[in-house]
C-alpha cells in the first residue's frame, strides 16, 4: 500500500467497539490517548455501531473502563441507536419490530409513542444474539411481506410500506476474549433475500450518519481549515461507504476485530494511514498538530 503524506487533520470521528474497548477493557494507551486530545482540546467525535446495548449502558462501560466522558445528552458520543430514535420521531412509526437487546429496544421506545395495539410498522434490526433465531426472524419476515397476524386488519397494502432499517450491517465483530462473532449483517442480508429488498443503514457506514456527526463539530465553531478524520477496526464498516464518499481521512488500527491483511483485501477501498493502535495515532498526530505553526 502506497504511504500518503498525512493532510493537516481538523477533527477527529471515533469508532469505539475494537478501537477504544474490547469488551470492557481498554485498548493498550486508549485512556491516556483520549485523555491527552481533551487536554489539548482536539475536537472529536465517538462514532459508534454498538446496538446490543443502550446509549447509557456504553457510556457507563466507558466510564468504569477509564475514560473522561461527557453523560447524558452529550453531543460527543452518536451512536447508531440516536439515529433509529431520530428516524421513529421523524417518520412516526407506531409500532416497530426490533431485533434489539432489551436495553437498545427500551431506549428506541422512549423516542416515541409506542402502540402495542396497532399493526407493525417497521422491522429495526441491530445486534441482538437472543433473537436471531427462526421465530424472531420469520416473524421480521413476515411483517415485511405483510402476512403477519397484526397486519390481517389493516385496510392499506401493508407489504409496500413496512421498512427494513438495520443499525448496521457488519459481518463479523470482536468478542472479549473470544475471538470473531457474527455481527448483525448475515441477518439482515437473510432478511433482504428472502424479501427481496434492501436495508436502510442508520449507523456507519452510510454518508448521513457521518454528516450529522460532522454538523455537529461545525456548529460548535471549529477551525475548517484541514480534512476530518475517522478512526476505526473494521476497513468496511468503520472506513468505507460515507467516509470515502465525504473524503475523510481514514485511519486503520491493528486493534480490535482487525487481522493482518485487511488493508489489501480484495473488494476494499484501502485506508489513509494504518496505525497500531488509537494511542499510535494520537501520538503522531498531537505531534504534528504541535509542530505544524499556527497560521497568522
Amino acid at each position: 500500500m502506497a504511504v500518503r503524506s498525512t493532510p493537516k487533520i481538523r477533527a477527529l470521528l471515533i469508532d469505539i467497539s475494537g478501537t477504544l474497548l474490547i469488551g470492557s477493557t481498554p485498548t493498550q494507551g486508549a485512556v491516556q490517548a483520549l485523555a491527552e486530545l481533551r487536554r489539548c482540546g482536539f475536537p472529536f467525535r465517538f462514532c459508534s455501531n454498538t446496538s446490543k446495548e443502550s446509549t447509557s449502558v456504553l457510556q457507563k462501560r466507558m466510564l468504569d473502563a477509564g475514560f473522561d466522558m461527557q453523560t447524558g445528552e452529550s453531543q460527543e458520543l452518536w451512536t447508531s441507536l440516536k439515529a433509529v430514535q431520530s428516524l421513529i420521531r421523524s417518520r412516526g412509526l407506531r409500532r416497530p419490530y426490533f431485533l434489539l437487546s432489551e436495553s437498545a429496544k427500551d431506549e428506541c421506545i422512549s423516542a416515541g409513542m409506542y402502540e402495542p395495539d396497532v399493526p407493525y410498522d417497521a422491522v429495526i434490526v441491530g445486534l441482538a444474539p437472543t433473537s436471531f433465531d427462526y421465530d424472531h426472524l420469520n416473524s421480521a419476515f413476515r411483517i415485511l411481506v405483510g402476512e403477519h397476524d397484526s397486519q390481517k386488519r389493516c385496510d392499506e397494502d401493508p407489504k409496500a410500506s413496512i421498512p427494513l432499517i438495520a443499525l448496521h450491517k457488519a459481518r463479523y465483530i470482536e468478542s472479549s476474549g473470544h475471538g470473531l462473532a457474527l455481527g448483525p449483517g448475515p441477518f439482515v442480508a437473510a432478511l433482504e433475500n428472502a424479501t427481496e429488498r434492501e436495508a436502510e443503514v442508520l449507523g456507519k457506514p452510510s454518508k448521513a450518519f457521518f454528516q450529522t456527526v460532522i454538523e455537529s463539530l461545525d456548529c460548535e465553531g471549529h477551525d475548517s481549515e484541514g480534512c476530518i478524520a475517522v478512526i476505526g477496526d473494521d476497513i468496511q464498516t468503520d472506513l468505507g461507504g460515507g467516509a470515502i464518499d465525504l473524503c475523510l481521512w481514514r485511519i486503520l488500527v491493528k486493534t480490535g476485530k482487525y487481522r493482518p491483511g485487511d488493508e489489501s483485501r480484495d473488494g476494499v477501498y484501502p485506508p489513509d494511514e494504518v496505525c497500531d493502535s488509537f494511542a499510535d495515532f494520537v501520538d503522531r498526530l498531537l505531534s504534528a498538530h504541535v509542530a505544524r505553526p499556527s497560521k497568522q
